[in-house]
């Protein structure tokens, strides 16, 4: 792991390169029956809640840009990762599923990338 990098660890693996965009969020999870009702008032019925982690790393190379895309390839993967509403890193790696994948070019003659970014969801929302 690199010193301050808030992604702890991914499957085990400390070596993930520090992002360069870290945006950590918490959604609320409501039971089907939650919704507003003819007197305008909601029933929000959260029954969990789930971490929604948003990560990019800027201008990197094809080796980088393929660590990080292997890395974070699997269909759920467990990260140990710095979470502001704990106050530090989780204690253990939570379960989390990936979503789209995005890598622009940036300059194919050199290698370099623009970013790779993507959102990191935790599977349950319940701990």
């Amino acid at each position: 792991m690199i010193a301050n990098n808030p992604i702890y660890s991914v499957n085990g693996n400390t070596n993930i390169p520090c992002p360069s965009s870290y945006e950590w969020s918490l959604q609320d999870i409501s039971a089907s029956t939650a919704g507003r009702t003819e007197d305008t008032v909601m029933h929000k019925e959260r029954i969990g809640q789930a971490v929604k982690i948003q990560l990019s790393w800027n201008n990197i190379t094809t080796a980088q840009a393929s660590t990080i895309l292997n890395a974070f390839n699997p269909e759920y993967i467990g990260v140990k990762y710095l979470d502001p509403k704990l106050g530090g890193y989780t204690a253990s790696e939570i379960t989390f599923y990936v979503g789209d994948r995005s890598a622009p070019m940036y300059n194919s003659k050199m290698g370099l990338w623009s970013n790779v970014s993507f959102n990191i969801i935790e599977r349950s929302g319940v701990r």
